[in-house]
């Protein structure tokens, strides 16, 4: 068992390099226009659950996740050369829906300050 610390310092290495990993490596076009959101590695280092959000939104989850799902050999032995452990964590790709509901929630927000502003000058015009 690792400490937090280093567990969040694995999971860290681990984005990056997936990261790179997607954008240079990987030609899958399922995976295309995909970033990580997050990574977290448990502290037995047994599975490493990583976030993934696509440009489009959700309407490309199933695509992405089956995509990731085909990758998930090539990806975990890549990463596995390049951060050294005596054991190295499993993958499991979870959808990040967080950017698409923090786009929604700016949208309203805009609106109820424009709302505001029409208000406002109708009140002073």
């Amino acid at each position: 068992m690792v400490s937090e610390t280093r567990a969040g310092r694995i999971a860290n290495r681990i984005r990056e390099i997936l990261s790179e990993l997607l954008i240079f490596e990987v030609t899958d076009p399922r995976l295309q226009g995909i970033y990580i959101t997050d990574v977290r590695v448990d502290r037995e280092l047994a599975f490493a659950s990583v976030f993934v959000s696509a440009i489009e939104g959700s309407e490309r989850k199933d695509d992405v996740l089956a995509g990731l799902k085909h990758a998930t050999g090539f990806l975990r032995s890549a990463l596995a050369q390049k951060i050294e452990l005596r054991s190295f964590p499993k993958l499991r790709f979870n959808w990040d829906s967080t950017p698409e509901n923090a786009e929604r929630i700016e949208k309203i927000i805009h609106t109820l300050h424009e709302e505001e502003e029409q208000k406002k000058s109708a009140k002073s015009g």
